[in-house]
């Protein structure tokens, strides 16, 4: 198999280098042959995607001091030091220093080789991380959290939110559960210009109908029993910012009245109360069911749906953007490593294979749970069922399946990170320009939705 990366090959002299050189590009790695250490340094920089093979032995700059000055570049770079037989003492203080490994000459092809996989593997591992790091680093636009995805569908709710929110337009959100609409509810708060006060969230499934009334509306004192002084409802409690309403599906046939009147007056009665009070505030609701199918059922009044329905920002489920997947573990395991105080394993590809390949019914909630299981070293990491080729629990993915939705995820992966550049994708991915284009076709991917 192909190794990922470049591999330098540091030696003074000529027949060493290109005879290691040479046997590395037979196994099938990316080898170039550098004739001092000078030169080496010239063709590496921070997060270049290979590793250093080098000659301890050197006029001008050893191999020790080649070391030393990668290290300054990149420390994490890993560098493989050549020893004669009497430098292994010295070889062995290079490795408590930072030094990859050493091989000890005369060595044997496969020594070679198999030290210089390892190391790569090592290398790509780190630079794949930290790109996933840089690219949530960019999310962050530094107003609210962010929202975390490259997808068609993401960058079509990004750009929903951001039209919306400069306006007070009342706004419906739709998605399964643990999809993340609170998250949603306020990046538009976040984002609004006008709403600089409070977000306040109620969730209306959590409550008894004995409570949420009052809880909504308020009430002056003596409007019912153990009523003692007035109280201010989340609504009026939210002017000036933004009321969220999360499972606006289980409100009261009662209470949907009532909230109606509210979002077409903008005023709100408190319980024992004969004054409006006037609120100045965005409703933005939340739901994991068709209120259209539940106003058709009657489970909820259709005049509330089509006055709520002004805006809908629908979030699709994890299953249906798997090539965020990776992403947005990477933001979890980051914010789990804060939390716990503890040191993030790598994010291996079979670990990604993993994550891919699970169907996520608990959706973005489900796999910040995994985060933080794979931070804390629990059920060794990712404790995830087997799953079918549909992304459902109960079967297991076949190999082809594997392949196709790894494959797909790089593909995202490239054209996501060259914003669309077909030359710069093909040229990352390794594939001709033909094959590249079939595989778009196959996956239903589009160019255009990366530029």
């Amino acid at each position: 198999m192909t190794s990922k990366g470049k591999v330098l090959f540091v030696d003074d002299e000529k027949a060493i280098r290109l005879a290691g050189a040479q046997t590395l590009e037979l196994a099938g790695c990316d080898a170039e042959p550098c004739d001092s250490g000078e030169r080496a340094l010239r063709l590496i920089g921070r997060d270049w995607p290979g590793v250093v093979v080098t000659d301890v032995r050197m006029p001008q700059m050893d191999g020790l001091t080649l070391m030393k000055r990668i290290q300054a570049i990149d420390g994490d770079l890993p560098v493989i030091l050549i020893t004669g037989h009497g430098d292994i003492a010295m070889a062995v203080a290079a490795m408590r220093d930072g030094a990859y490994d050493f091989i000890e000459k005369p060595y044997p092809a496969d020594r070679l080789v198999d030290t210089v996989r390892r190391a790569l593997e090592k290398r790509w591992l780190v630079v794949e991380n930290r790109a996933l790091k840089a690219e949530l680093a960019g999310l962050n636009d530094g107003i609210c959290q962010p929202i975390i995805g490259k997808t068609a569908a993401i960058e079509r709710m990004r750009r929903i939110i951001a039209s919306v929110a400069t306006t007070d337009a009342d706004v419906l959100i739709f998605g399964e559960t643990g999809t993340g609409k609170e998250l949603v509810a306020r990046a538009l708060h976040g984002h609004s210009v006008r709403r600089t006060q409070k977000f306040v969230a109620l969730n209306c499934g959590a409550l008894p109908e004995s409570i949420i009334e009052s809880e909504l509306f308020g009430h002056e004192a003596g409007a019912f029993t153990g009523a003692i002084k007035r109280r201010v409802g989340r609504i009026e409690f939210a002017s000036k910012g933004t009321l969220f309403l999360d499972e606006i599906e289980s409100m009261p046939m009662s209470l949907q009245v009532k909230l109606l009147r509210v979002l077409q007056e903008r005023e709100v009665q408190p319980l024992g109360s004969n004054a409006q009070v006037p609120v100045d505030l965005r409703v933005v609701a939340a739901t994991k069911t068709s209120l259209k199918q539940a106003s058709a059922e009657g489970r909820f009044r259709e005049d509330l749906y089509y006055r709520l329905n002004v805006v809908t920002v629908q979030i699709p489920p994890l299953r249906e953007r798997k090539e965020d997947i990776p992403l947005l573990f990477q933001h979890f395991v980051d914010q789990a490593v804060a939390r716990f105080q503890r040191e993030a394993p790598m994010l291996t590809p079979e670990t990604t294979r993993r994550l891919i390949g699970h169907g996520w019914p608990g959706n973005v909630r489900e796999l910040r749970n995994a985060a933080d299981r794979f931070v804390l070293d629990i059920d060794d990491g990712i404790d995830l069922p087997h799953t079918d080729a549909a992304g459902g629990s109960g079967g297991r993915l076949t190999l082809a399946d594997h392949v196709d939705q790894f494959e797909k995820s790089l593909i995202v992966n490239e054209l996501a990170n060259h914003q669309g550049n077909v030359k710069a994708t093909i040229e990352a991915l390794g594939v001709p320009r033909k094959t590249f284009y079939d595989k778009l076709r196959r996956y239903g991917l589009s160019r255009a939705d990366f530029s």
